[in-house]
């Protein structure tokens, strides 16, 4: 199983600050699964059980279906795309093997709305019926962490459904939001793609779980916040404007609304690293 390049934090809130909590590792899909997984991930974490420690993740358009081995037990969970950040405490030792699917990726495995998972987390069982606890089994004994990836590879290859071209269109439109930062409207992805504002609503609620205005949203936002952590001489009013906010007020709602924090919070948090 083939580790994947690239920053293994992104995503992660404040990373820097939990390297000596959990070790995170991302592993690419082999071909026949590539076009509904983006890849699979794993975390391992060792914190003292009388201080906890809490980390966030940012919300992207994705399902996950995750392993989850700790001081509670086993557990195999969908997660839908969240609302707001997610917040994981971790407490003792543990596992997890997550498999992230693309944007789209998820809808060819339920042939459902993926809408109706936003928000939710419920057992991977009420997906994929009770096989779905012998993967559980199978993936966290599997050994290091290429071994679990490779054991999920195996189990969703046992489910392995049509590739569909609108889920696929869906996937393609979700990366050029986020490959062209000039992108700060639905207008302009209609532009961009020839749907109407009301097919690419349809589109992504079916395939993808949230609305364009969401995705757009949330990977300006994030890249707002990288800005501010990683160059201290941003300012956050500038990059408001840029992003298409003359509202300030408007634009710290926002931004909380995706990161959990006001600009200036983030960037306290940033300065405290």
């Amino acid at each position: 199983m083939k580790e994947k390049d690239g920053s293994s934090t992104r995503g992660i809130l404040h990373a820097t600050a939990g390297r000596d909590k959990f070790a995170l590792s991302r592993f690419e899909p082999g071909p026949l699964l590539e076009p509904f997984i983006e890849h699979y991930w794993t975390i391992h974490f060792d914190v003292h059980p009388e201080t906890p420690y809490s980390q966030t993740v940012l919300s992207y358009p994705n399902v996950h279906l995750v392993f989850e081995h700790d001081d509670l037990g086993r557990r195999a969970l969908l997660y839908g795309i969240p609302k707001q950040p997610f917040v994981r405490k971790l407490r003792g030792v543990g596992r997890v093997l997550g498999v992230k699917f693309r944007a789209g990726g998820f809808y060819p495995f339920w042939q459902r709305d993926v809408s109706l998972l936003t928000g939710a987390t419920v057992k991977a069982s009420e997906v994929f019926g009770s096989v779905a606890d012998e993967w559980k089994h199978a993936v966290l004994d599997a050994g290091d962490d290429a071994a679990m990836a490779r054991q999920a590879e195996i189990a969703l290859s046992t489910r392995l459904p049509e590739r569909d071209a609108q889920a696929e269109l869906a996937a393609r439109i979700v990366q050029d939001v986020m490959d062209y930062r000039d992108i700060i409207r639905v207008e302009q992805m209609s532009e961009r793609t020839g749907l109407s504002i009301r097919q690419l609503q349809r589109l992504f609620r079916k395939y993808v779980g949230v609305t364009p205005k969401w995705v757009i949203k949330r990977f300006r936002l994030q890249e707002t916040a990288l800005r501010l952590e990683w160059d201290k001489s941003a300012q956050w009013a500038e990059l408001a404007v840029q992003l298409g906010y003359f509202d300030q007020a408007h634009f710290i709602k926002d931004f909380k609304s995706v990161l959990g924090l006001s600009p200036a919070e983030y960037r306290k948090g940033s300065d405290i690293l």
